[in-house]
């Protein structure tokens, strides 16, 4: 009797937690469907709001779409409905996408070195001082919680209008955003290298160069060209506060209403991030690759 009873015991038991967690998830979905509907009241995002903009929206997109002839597809600028009269100013265009590209190389190249030098502060498993790791852990994430456009707004006003600004705001953020991601990486990293190094007599320095730096550089590096893929769309936006690059040539073809114009930026950068995404994918690929 008590054998067979044993056996409805365990299903019941197994009955009673499922409807508990059930109740749990129903409660988990009511909370948040409760959170998202005082969000979107507390954001205006009404559902009337949206269905009268959503026909604009379509409105502007036809606005920028180009007037292109079959018969006049190929010929000269000159001629209104080709593809070279929608792009007539690809020369400058060209030069602000490889000013734009410029600077979110050179800002990921010193986001990355700031990072690299801070790492191994930040990393619990690199033996700094306590004070100092949490100040440099708090400091990474103060450089990624500002947005790369405030810190645009205000080195604009610092430096003056231009990639200067543009490039220093880029730096920053990739300072704290790769300095986080580093970090992590070196305390992935095995212990043995850097307790051999200790043992021999290698100073601190010593240790992260030789006992933790060769196992996380694959690593390091992929997380590096990642963040000049991202890099290279934030330098296509803070242009719109003057920080140098096409974005600066797009808010101004967006503020004059040059429609033809818009689609024809959007589309070249689309392409740059595009064409720069497959090449940074097979860098990673490659290194990575040879890494193992």
């Amino acid at each position: 009797m008590a054998a067979g009873a044993a056996p409805l015991r365990m299903e019941a038991a197994f009955r009673a937690a499922r409807r508990q967690r059930r109740a749990a998830t129903l409660l988990g979905l009511a909370v948040l469907l409760a959170c998202l509907l005082a969000s979107a009241w507390v954001a205006e995002a009404h559902p009337a709001r949206l269905l009268e903009g959503l026909p604009r929206i379509g409105e502007y997109f036809h606005r920028i779409l180009p007037t292109l002839r079959r018969e006049a597809l190929f010929a000269g600028a000159e001629t209104e409905g080709s593809l070279a009269f929608w792009f007539y100013r690809l020369d400058s265009w060209a030069w602000l996408l490889f000013e734009t590209a410029n600077m979110a190389a050179l800002a990921t190249l010193m986001g990355a070195a700031a990072a690299l030098a801070l790492c191994f502060v930040a990393a619990r498993n690199a033996g700094a001082p306590r004070p100092l790791a949490l100040a440099t852990r708090r400091l990474l994430e103060a450089l990624r919680t500002v947005p790369e456009i405030v810190f645009a707004l205000i080195l604009v006003w610092a430096f003056g209008v231009g990639p200067l600004a543009g490039i220093l705001a880029i730096a920053l953020h990739s300072t704290g955003a790769l300095g986080k991601l580093f970090a992590e990486a070196v305390e992935n990293a095995g212990a043995g290298p850097w307790e051999a190094v200790r043992a021999a007599g290698g100073g601190w320095a010593e240790a992260c160069r030789f006992g933790l730096l060769p196992q996380v550089l694959p690593n390091l590096l992929s997380y590096a060209l990642l963040r000049f893929e991202i890099n290279l769309r934030a330098a296509s936006v803070i242009g719109f506060v003057g920080a140098g690059g096409i974005g600066e040539e797009l808010y101004t073809v967006i503020a004059f209403n040059h429609y033809e114009e818009i689609s024809a930026i959007v589309l070249l950068i689309i392409l740059c991030v595009a064409a720069i995404d497959l090449l940074s994918e097979r860098l990673r690929h490659h290194v990575i690759g040879a890494a193992r």
